[in-house]
């Protein structure tokens, strides 16, 4: 009816259209699912400490690319300084990461995982790495090569 307010219902059928196979809502809900799980137990590890996923995102890339500036970190994960800056002193303050001035540019601030940082970076991908393991195994031969072809195009192509 006319100036009557759509309700989503309304919205969603106008922009989509009535065929409802045009989205695949079961990839979508397996995406939801898969990922709530594959967190689940970085997460409850991460709890113990205080820290959350974005803790373990940093921990993650510093521990696979020692070195790496701020800059580059920033870069890769697509946050603002300001996100960066607290979950880095609380990493920094807890042991995890190190942080050394650059040897050209003093304004330039390397990062490095710590022992304590390389141990909890294991700690985390360890049970990730079983789960993803145990799904490949379960999917059958050239699995891998799918699926990281699959999330490599699920990617938005500007964040490589």
């Amino acid at each position: 009816m006319p100036g009557r307010p759509k309700d989503n219902t309304d919205y969603l059928t106008e922009v989509v259209g009535e065929d409802e196979d045009t989205i695949d809502f079961e990839i979508i809900e397996l995406l939801f699912f898969a990922y709530r799980d594959f967190t689940g137990d970085p997460d409850a590890i991460l709890e113990k400490s205080g820290f959350g996923r974005a803790h373990h995102r940093v921990v993650h890339f510093v521990n696979r690319e020692p070195g790496m500036t701020v800059a580059d970190l920033l870069e890769t994960l697509k946050i603002t300084k300001q996100s960066l800056a607290r979950v880095l002193k609380q990493l920094i303050d807890s042991g995890y990461i190190r942080q050394v001035t650059g040897p050209e540019d003093r304004r330039q601030r390397m990062l490095y995982t710590t022992e304590e940082g390389k141990a909890l970076a294991r700690a985390l991908a360890e049970p990730q790495s079983r789960r993803i393991a145990e799904a490949l195994a379960k999917t059958g031969p050239g699995a891998r090569e799918t699926v990281k072809r699959f999330l490599a195009n699920m990617k938005n192509a500007a964040a490589d």
